[in-house]
């Protein structure tokens, strides 16, 4: 658990353009590993420039700071059929701020100007998406079962999605 902690920390590192804090993500920008001296940012840029060497992450919020508040409500799951899409509904209740601090790997920021994955929620979008589905019970599931922070959510949800 330790050494996933310092591996996807060290990938937010690779792929952020403000340096090494592990709380700085671009917010809509074009990502590129850069290059680090020491040994683990140098294994993380070569994961992340073998996966894709310039991914764009779709738009989200920096940090819980940079939400507004209060966020937008999400749709109640009670509106939808499909145990998947009622599930995914009601963790977009359950955990707000974290959906709106991941991008939405399904480029709906381009096409529909969401702002986040949360925004997904806000409407009946996610009901007919399966990346925004996955991304949200992937993000619960981590935070929830295997307690992982926000940044660490974002670094395995780039390495998933991000391909």
């Amino acid at each position: 658990m330790k050494f996933a902690a310092i591996f996807f920390g060290a990938l937010i590192c690779a792929i952020t353009f403000a340096g090494c804090s592990s709380t700085e993500q671009p917010s809509t920008a074009t990502a590129t590993t850069q290059h680090q001296h020491s040994a683990t940012h140098e294994a993380a840029g070569a994961v992340a420039a073998s996966a894709s060497p310039k991914l764009e992450i779709p738009a989200h919020f920096k940090d819980a700071a940079s939400i507004p508040k209060p966020l937008p409500p999400t749709l109640s799951p009670d509106q939808f059929t499909g145990d998947q899409v009622k599930k995914a509904y009601r963790v977009a209740q359950e955990i707000p701020e974290t959906l709106a601090q991941l991008p939405c790997f399904c480029y709906c920021d381009r096409g529909f100007g969401h702002k986040s994955l949360h925004s997904c929620y806000e409407d009946d979008h996610s009901a007919g998406c399966s990346t925004c589905l996955d991304e949200a019970l992937m993000a619960f599931h981590l935070q929830r079962e295997q307690g992982l922070s926000v940044p660490q959510i974002q670094a395995q949800i780039i390495a998933k999605f991000g391909n």
